[in-house]
């Protein structure tokens, strides 16, 4: 793959089997809108504004962590995901294809404006979105899960989750509203759903922004939504 002597649109991962070690447990919980609103509200800031840029933009935690004040372009309206964070070392996003610019919608550059109002320390481009004021780096990920979205969960009777709950949360949405395969792949940035859509379909700019405006919208403005 690295000398390019065949296609690495596959993950040579999944070709990998591990006798009875590749058998999930159970299925990945998928919160709806309401569900996700309920859960919040018992949820402090920063990690409010963790969780819903998590479900709205259906990003991986690394990302959220991984996201700086110089990714946010107001003017255009959008979000670089260029880098993860991941337990105290910076590197790349998951993928190729996981590294872009994703559309920014109006309401959610309102919540990350609160956000960025609320910080403890004055704000240059090259800050953390999310970092913690004692350290200055990001926070623990697996911390917050512990201390804030496993108890905010099972306080609204929604049993055990983690931060990957938004990002298939995310999806579930995507294709409940109805967006087309291809937009739904741009906008969680998946390698690839089959080499002739990656080939020969391209998604338009705008039908991703008005995709993920949907979604954003039923997560924070319920009562805008027909």
């Amino acid at each position: 793959m690295r000398w390019e002597l065949f296609s690495y649109q596959l993950n040579p991962m999944s070709l990998v089997r591990v006798k009875d070690g590749s058998k999930r447990i159970r299925e990945p919980r998928a919160l709806s809108a309401d569900e996700f609103r309920q859960m919040a509200e018992h949820i402090p800031e920063p990690f409010r504004t963790m969780c819903i840029v998590a479900m709205c933009m259906g990003l991986r935690v690394s990302e959220v962590l991984g996201l700086k004040w110089c990714d946010v372009d107001w003017e255009g309206m959008r979000m670089g995901i260029r880098q993860s964070y991941v337990y105290g070392i910076t590197g790349a996003v998951k993928t190729p294809a996981s590294q872009r610019w994703m559309p920014l919608d109006r309401s959610l550059a309102e919540k990350l404006r609160q956000h960025q109002l609320r910080s403890f320390s004055p704000v240059n481009t090259e800050s953390w979105v999310f970092a913690n004021p004692a350290t200055g780096k990001p926070y623990w990920p697996g911390r917050i899960q512990e201390n804030w979205l496993v108890p905010a969960a099972e306080r609204v009777g929604l049993g055990r989750i983690g931060w990957h709950t938004f990002r298939h949360s995310h999806s579930s949405l995507l294709h409940a509203l109805g967006v087309d395969l291809k937009v739904q792949q741009e906008l969680l940035r998946h390698a690839d759903i089959r080499t002739t859509m990656n080939i020969y379909t391209h998604a338009v700019p705008a039908a991703l922004r008005e995709a993920n405006s949907k979604v954003v919208r039923l997560v924070l403005l319920p009562a805008q939504v027909a």
